[in-house]
């Protein structure tokens, strides 16, 4: 674990944190979350697949966990350091230059709004090797050719453990792109990215 930390003290990202997630997702970003220190110096962006047909408390249920803001992401806010936004259900989350959140209901992109793919390439393109993806638990291959877009400008990306996901299909996908620099256990991403984000803010 700690030639693993020594190696993200000296990647590039700590701009912007982008995590994607899908079934499992709730669980598992909690516990990424609840890790996370309060004074986290970027924001936290996430796309977590779900229900278009319901009302969701996701941030409600996030922010029991987490230690800093959890919050529904809202067209044309700014996104701050310190604070989580959660793509809400049947918009694609989207984000531009100094932090600029746009929420879109273009079509689905592989069956899926909000789409992973979609939030990573805009982050990838406003923050270019400043940018952190991260990929957890969830079926599909939703976040794969966002991870290529971040990787090629220089950015960051992490991919849950497939051994510790409990549904493994897009931490495999992203990882079969080759553009995955930490394949980590859920207990450990947490550190790896406060180490990243570190790395990039100094």
């Amino acid at each position: 674990m700690e030639s693993l930390r020594q190696e993200a003290r000296r990647a590039k990202g700590g701009g912007i944190v982008a995590i994607a997630a899908s079934a499992g997702g709730i669980v598992a970003l909690g516990r990424v979350l609840a890790r996370l220190p309060a004074e986290f110096a970027v924001p936290v962006v996430i796309v977590q697949h779900l229900d278009p047909r319901h009302d969701t408390v996701i941030a409600e249920v996030l922010e029991r966990s987490a230690t800093m803001t959890v919050k529904l992401a809202e067209d044309n806010e700014r996104a701050a350091p310190g604070t989580i936004y959660v793509a809400p259900p049947n918009r694609h989350l989207l984000v531009g230059r100094g932090g600029l959140l746009t929420l879109s209901t273009r079509e689905p992109l592989h069956f899926h709004r909000p789409s992973a793919d979609l939030l990573f390439e805009s982050v990838a393109t406003a923050y270019g090797s400043a940018a952190v993806a991260c990929v957890l638990t969830g079926t599909g291959d939703d976040g794969a050719a966002g991870v290529r877009a971040v990787k090629s400008r220089g950015g960051t990306v992490i991919a849950e453990d497939p051994g510790s996901a409990e549904f493994n299909g897009m931490p495999v996908a992203a990882i079969n792109t080759g553009a995955v620099d930490f394949v980590l256990p859920l207990g450990e991403i947490s550190a790896v990215l406060s180490d990243v984000v570190k790395a990039g803010s100094s």
